[in-house]
Formats: C-alpha cells, structure tokens, sequence
C-alpha cells in the first residue's frame, strides 16, 4: 500500500527555519563581545573626595596654615632683634676733673638703662668720665660729662631746680633741640645732655644715682 503523504507536517517543516534557533535578545548580553554599564567594576568608577583618608585632608588643610604661621612668627623675630648699633663718636671737652675721686664714684653706678635709653659703647678715643645711652635703633643720644668746669651762663642770677635732692641748672641748645642739665651742688660739675622729647626720666635717675654716691655741697655760682 502507498504511504499517503501529510501536507500539514510538510508545512511545518518548512515554516521552521534557521532564525528559530536565534537566541532571545535578553541572554545575547552575555555573549563574550557585549557590554553593560551595569558590568562596570567599581575601580573604574572616577575617586570622590569621600575615598581620601581623613588624615591626608587634615594634614593638607594644615600645611599652609602652618607656613603661614611659620613665615609670621619669622618675621616677628626679625623685628623684634636687637639692632646693631655703631660706636657713638663723642668729641671731648674740657674735663679738668674727670679723673678725679667724684667722676670715679659716680662713673661705676651709672646704671645701664635711662628708660628706653640702653648704654652705648663709645668710638675712640672716647673723652674721658663719660657715658651715653641711646635708644635701640640709635638717634640722638643722652650723654653724661664728669669733672667739667663750672659752666659759664651759671651765675648768682641762674634759676635752679631740684630734682630728687640735686640742684641742676639748664642750659638749652634750640639748634640741636637738647637741654643740658649741670648738677651744680657736687664736688665737681656733672652734665647731662637730654635730646628733646625723650623725657625726664634720664633726670630722675641720673638725679638718684648722685644722691647716693656724691654728697652735696655748697654751690659756687659765678658773678653777675
């Protein structure tokens, strides 16, 4: 008997093709070739400042504060250094006296500070029995003379005052803006020479300084 043939399975064959056996398009991501964002690895991910160590963003935010700070404090000892003075040139006067037992006593108790004024040294030759102070960054100085003649404008007219027990007389030079102040009641004359502005406090403790180690005398003043 002949095979009878079935025109519906025929069909079917032929309706099946090769694109049935295409993979579906949700499993072709895995495919060896394909690529997901969602696939990407985490150290590909640009750095956040959140993955800094605290310590390194501390010390980064320090270290410019810290030269700051260093760079202020440096320039705050500089300024606050001491100035190098130079000796102080002096010319000499007539000091007929200025190796005599007075200037050696009171020389030796000069005390190293008038206030502001610190002790300078003295270019030589230096005149002798005497002692200048300036201030630290130099100027004008204030100058003290032992064993000087009596000085000529001083007479029996001379106003005189007393400060801390010594009787002074002043002579003002408006040339220089100094006033130069004679102790004129001690075994021999003193002067004092005191820029203007710098005020009385050279005075006062020149004053105390020859109340302690000079006593007074009579003063000698000259004729009218």
């Amino acid at each position: 008997m002949a095979e009878s043939s079935d025109p519906t399975a025929d069909d079917r064959d032929e309706a099946t093709g090769p694109e049935d056996t295409a993979e579906p398009s949700a499993l072709r991501k895995d495919s060896p070739g394909a690529e997901s964002a969602d696939d990407e690895s985490p150290d590909d991910k640009p750095a956040t400042d959140s993955q800094y160590s605290p310590a390194l963003i501390a010390t980064a935010v320090a270290l410019p504060i810290v030269l700051i700070v260093g760079v202020l404090v440096a320039a705050f000892l500089i300024l606050r250094a001491p100035v190098e003075r130079e000796p102080l040139p002096l010319g000499p006067v007539p000091a007929p006296a200025a190796d005599g037992p007075a200037c050696a006593a009171l020389l030796p108790a000069l005390p190293a500070d008038l206030g502001d004024y610190t002790k300078s040294t003295l270019a030589e030759p230096a005149p002798p029995a005497t002692r200048a102070w300036q201030l630290p960054e130099g100027g004008e100085p204030i100058v003290l003379r032992c064993g000087l003649d009596r000085p000529l404008e001083f007479n029996r007219a001379s106003p005189l005052q007393e400060v801390n027990g010594v009787k002074w007389f002043q002579v003002r030079d408006e040339t220089a803006k100094t006033g130069t102040w004679f102790a004129v009641d001690r075994e021999t004359y003193i002067a004092l020479t005191v820029p203007d502005g710098s005020g009385t406090a050279a005075v006062q403790t020149v004053s105390d300084t020859i109340t302690a180690n000079l006593p007074a005398q009579p003063i000698n003043p000259g004729e009218l």
